[in-house]
C-alpha cells in the first residue's frame, strides 16, 4: 500500500485503469444476465418480461446508485460511519419483528411496502465493511492490541453476523464472517488471534447446522452419493448444454424442472443454453475483476480506502465463488445470487454501490493528497 503519491491524471482516465476494467467486466455481466434472465423466465405464468422489466429497473437503479457513489467525498461519509452501522443495527432488528420483517419460506430477510422489498443484509455487507475500515484505520497503531485492535472490531463483526444469523441466513454471516476477518488480517490483526477465532466459527456453524433440520439435510445430501433433486437438474442442464448450448431460449430447465432457476441457479441456464465457452468466461470475467481489484489496491493512498476497496472486491468475487460452487455440487446448497446477473434488486443495488466506491477510488486517488495538517480526520491515534 503506497501513501501520499503525486496524481497521474493520464493514468486514471485510461481505459486499461484495473477500476475501468471492473466495471467493463461488471456491465457485460449484468447484460448477460438480462439476456439469460428473459430466458429463464419465458415460460413463467407472469409472462417473459415480468422478471426482465423488474430486472431492467433494478439495473437503472443500480447505475444511478453506482454513480452517486463514485462521487461522493468518502472520507467526509467517514463522519457519519457509526450513524451507518447504528442505522443498519436497527434495519435487522426490525426485520425479525412480525408483522415488520417480511417473511418468506420461513426466514424474515425483507423490508418493505407493497411490491417493494429490500433485503436488508445486502446492504449491512457493505455497512460492515465500511465501518470496520473506518475503525481499523483510526486504531491502525493499536492492532497489535488483543482489546481495542481485535476484540472490538471482531465484536462489530460478530453484531452484523448475529442478527443476521436469527433471521436466518447463514450464507450472507458467513460471508460477512469471512470478509470481516481477512480484513482483520490484513489491517495486521495477529495470527495468535484469528486461527482460534476461525476454528469457533467453522464449530459454531456445524452445531447450527446440526439443530437445523432443514440444513442438516442439504449437507447430508451433499455428503452422500445420491444428491438433492435441485443439484441434479443443475448438473443435467451443464451436461445437455455440452460446448456450444443448445441456444438461447432452447433449453428445458426453465421449464419447471429447475427450482430458482432465475435466481441461484441461473449459472446453470447458461451452462445450459450458452455452453462451455460461456460459462468459462463468466467464470473469467469474475477472475479478471478479482485480478484488476488488487492491482488497484496498489495505489491506495491510506488504510480506510485500502480495507474499503478491498472490502468491496471480496464481497463481489467471494459472493460469485459461493454460487459457482453451489451450482456446481462443490459447496453444499444455499440461497445466495450470482453477482449482476441473478434476478433481485437488492444485490444489484449492492453491486452497484460496490462498483461505484472503486470507480470512486479510480477518480480520487490519481489527485495528490492534503498535507497532514490539512486533513478533517486523522487515521492514527497517539
Amino acid at each position: 500500500m503506497r501513501h501520499e503519491r503525486a496524481g497521474h491524471p493520464a493514468q486514471a482516465r485510461s481505459l486499461f485503469n484495473p477500476a475501468t476494467v471492473i466495471a467493463v467486466g461488471a456491465i457485460a455481466l449484468t447484460f448477460l444476465g438480462l439476456s439469460i434472465l428473459f430466458s429463464a423466465s419465458a415460460w413463467f405464468k407472469q409472462g417473459p418480461y415480468f422478471y426482465l422489466n423488474k430486472q431492467l429497473i433494478g439495473v437503472v437503479a443500480a447505475a444511478v446508485l453506482c454513480f452517486v457513489v463514485s462521487r461522493i467525498d468518502l472520507d467526509y461519509a467517514r463522519r457519519y460511519a457509526w450513524w451507518i452501522a447504528g442505522v443498519l443495527g436497527v434495519m435487522l432488528v426490525l426485520v425479525l419483528i412480525p408483522h415488520v420483517g417480511i417473511e418468506v419460506k420461513g426466514s424474515r430477510r425483507w423490508l418493505g411496502v407493497g411490491s417493494l422489498r429490500l433485503q436488508v443484509s445486502e446492504f449491512a455487507k457493505l455497512g460492515l465493511v465500511f465501518c470496520l475500515a473506518h475503525y481499523l484505520a483510526l486504531n491502525q497503531t493499536r492492532l497489535g492490541e488483543f482489546k481495542r485492535g481485535y476484540l472490538i472490531p471482531l465484536g462489530l463483526v460478530f453484531g452484523f453476523a448475529g442478527l443476521v444469523v436469527l433471521e436466518p441466513d447463514f450464507g450472507t454471516a458467513a460471508l460477512m464472517i469471512a470478509v470481516g476477518i481477512a480484513l482483520l488480517f490484513m489491517a495486521g490483526a495477529k495470527w495468535r488471534y484469528i486461527v482460534p477465532t476461525a476454528v469457533a466459527v467453522v464449530s459454531a456453524f456445524a452445531l447450527l447446522v446440526m439443530f437445523t433440520p432443514n440444513r442438516l439435510r442439504r449437507m447430508m445430501e451433499f455428503l452422500s452419493e445420491e444428491k438433492s433433486y435441485q443439484l441434479r437438474q443443475a448438473l443435467a442442464a451443464f451436461a445437455a448444454g455440452g460446448t456450444d448450448g443448445s441456444g438461447l431460449g432452447q433449453g428445458r430447465q426453465q421449464l419447471s424442472y429447475l427450482p430458482e432457476a432465475h435466481t441461484d441457479f441461473i449459472f446453470s441456464v447458461i451452462g445450459e443454453e450458452l455452453g462451455l465457452i460461456f460459462t468459462l468466461g463468466v467464470v473469467a470475467v469474475f477472475t479478471v475483476i478479482f485480478i484488476a481489484g488488487l492491482v488497484h489496491l496498489r495505489r491506495a493512498p491510506n488504510m480506510f480506502q485500502f480495507l474499503l476497496v478491498l472490502g468491496s472486491v471480496l464481497l463481489i468475487c467471494v459472493q460469485a465463488i459461493v454460487n459457482l460452487g453451489v451450482v456446481t455440487g462443490i459447496f453444499p446448497t444455499k440461497g445466495m445470487s450470482l453477482p449482476f446477473i441473478s434476478a433481485g434488486l437488492s444485490n444489484l443495488l449492492l453491486m452497484g454501490m460496490l462498483v461505484g466506491i472503486i470507480l470512486n477510488t479510480q477518480r480520487t486517488w490519481g489527485r495528490a493528497v492534503l498535507p497532514e495538517r490539512g486533513r478533517a480526520m486523522r487515521e492514527v491515534l497517539p
